[in-house]
């Protein structure tokens, strides 16, 4: 990333995945760096409530020493899911290839935990059950911690 048009943002917030405050170091684009506005250039890991694309607005933080998100402005209409692989021989590749197919691009944290980005144009109803096949038969366990209003309407679609 070019330091030019990219800063290192600070996230600060609770995750339900970990159950405890964590601080989340991510990328942003300079949208307007006098406003403080900045657009999200990476996968979030652990469920705060921006995704991809969306803008938002961080301010330095003397303590952190470090820009820091303070609210978030314009949903891009992504979406964000985390994914935790409960099958101990599983290979997670499958699910990361079978959701490359229906242009869902991931970020893996480690073997058995991974957060996807669901972009706007994407039906998140294909994305869901195929989701929901492999949680029903215990190899997943799957969040919605970031769920755009537009993918929240393509589950009322069926």
């Amino acid at each position: 990333m070019a330091e030019d048009t990219h800063k290192k943002i600070v996230f600060k917030y609770y995750s339900t995945y970990l159950e405890e405050i964590v601080s989340e170091t991510m990328w942003a684009e300079i949208v307007d760096l006098e406003k403080g506005y900045f657009k999200l250039d990476n996968i979030p890991f652990f469920g705060p409530l921006i995704a991809t694309d969306d803008i938002f607005r961080a301010e330095y933080d003397e303590n952190e020493k470090f820009l820091m998100h303070k609210e978030t402005i314009e949903s891009s209409g992504n979406s964000i899911l985390q994914i935790l692989v409960l099958e101990k021989e599983f290979d997670k590749e499958i699910i990361v290839e079978k959701l490359k197919t229906v242009n869902c691009i991931s970020e893996s944290l480690n073997d058995t935990f991974f957060a996807v980005e669901v972009t706007k144009n994407v039906d998140y109803l294909i994305v869901k059950s195929l989701l929901d096949e492999y949680e029903s038969n215990s190899i997943i366990e799957f969040a919605e911690p970031c769920l755009s209003e537009k993918h929240r309407t393509d589950l009322l679609k069926n």
